[in-house]
């Protein structure tokens, strides 16, 4: 570890290479977290299948590919199979755990993401999948810097998805009634605003979403039927800490965890990477815990 730190100081051109895989990832991130934030803030169900939901996406666009189709067209097909799976799961489950208590929408979620798990296991084994693209890998400085064209590729289509939903927010109707929604959901329903029928399209929104980014990890990264609870739990470290609507916090938070997995995965190991992670969760946790006892205030 402290030889791989040490290579640091001694090496600045590791800390660039570090840096742009991290933002390369970390804005992939963003936008699933940005869709969980959406179902959180709206619905207030905490979905635990949020990762599964991503990895489903991913199965899409190397099923394209083992076709012989480019995985980048895959991202338009996976962004309404999700919306249409987001869809089916909302009326068979959602709709009926959003009223319930918390542990029930974290129950039903998580039975979910078990199913989803379990039957990506069986049909495309449990070995890690990637979804070839056959871009460039480019150098520089002496080829001491690498970047992937496709890291390139995959970043820009995060970004242009992240507006394109931010635009969809403020412009559409449907945007507009999602925004009502999540301030007052009784106060929509007296404007007559169809409060189930936005709450299915939120729900379907956030699988489509999770499905475009299945695809760009697909794409620079790997896939695994059970490597969805590691991007759950990244979707709750960066939600939890930028809160919900704000979308520079969820685009900095994402960004910043994409940097911190790269420098923790190459000072302590690959094998610690996951555990930042989940260290992250904690500590973005105690730190809201912390905020929380500093506001509250005695009742008189």
């Amino acid at each position: 570890m402290f030889d791989n730190l040490s290579l640091l100081g001694l090496a600045p051109v590791f800390n660039i290479q570090l840096l742009l895989d991290g933002l390369f990832i970390g804005a992939i991130f963003a936008l699933a977290a940005y869709g969980l934030a959406l179902v959180w803030g709206v619905m207030n169900v905490k979905n635990l299948a949020q990762g599964d939901f991503v990895i489903m996406g991913g199965y899409i666009a190397y099923s394209l590919a083992e076709l012989g189709i480019h995985p980048i067209f895959g991202l338009p097909v996976a962004v309404v199979v999700m919306f249409a799976f987001g869809w089916a799961v909302y009326v068979l489950v959602i709709r009926r755990v959003i009223d319930r208590d918390l542990f029930t929408s974290l129950l039903a979620t998580f039975g979910i993401a078990i199913v989803v798990q379990q039957t990506l296991n069986l049909i495309y084994g449990p070995e890690v999948k990637i979804a070839e693209s056959g871009f460039a890998i480019r150098s520089a400085l002496d080829n001491q810097l690498t970047v992937a064209d496709i890291k390139l590729v995959s970043f820009a289509m995060a970004a242009a998805l992240a507006i394109a939903v931010v635009i969809f927010m403020k412009r559409s109707r449907m945007g507009q009634a999602i925004r009502a929604t999540a301030q007052d959901p009784r106060a929509a329903k007296i404007m007559g605003i169809d409060t189930d029928r936005v709450y299915a399209f939120t729900f379907s929104l956030n699988a489509a979403i999770c499905g475009a980014a299945g695809v760009l990890i697909a794409m620079i990264w790997v896939i695994q039927p059970f490597y969805g609870i590691t991007h759950s739990i990244r979707s709750f470290v960066i939600v939890t800490a930028a809160g919900f609507g704000n979308l520079p916090g969820v685009i900095i938070a994402g960004l910043g965890l994409g940097v911190a997995e790269q420098y923790s995965g190459f000072v302590m190991g690959a094998e610690f990477q996951q555990a930042t992670v989940v260290g992250l969760l904690v500590a973005v946790l105690v730190w809201r815990q912390i905020q929380q006892s500093r506001i509250r205030q005695v009742v008189q």
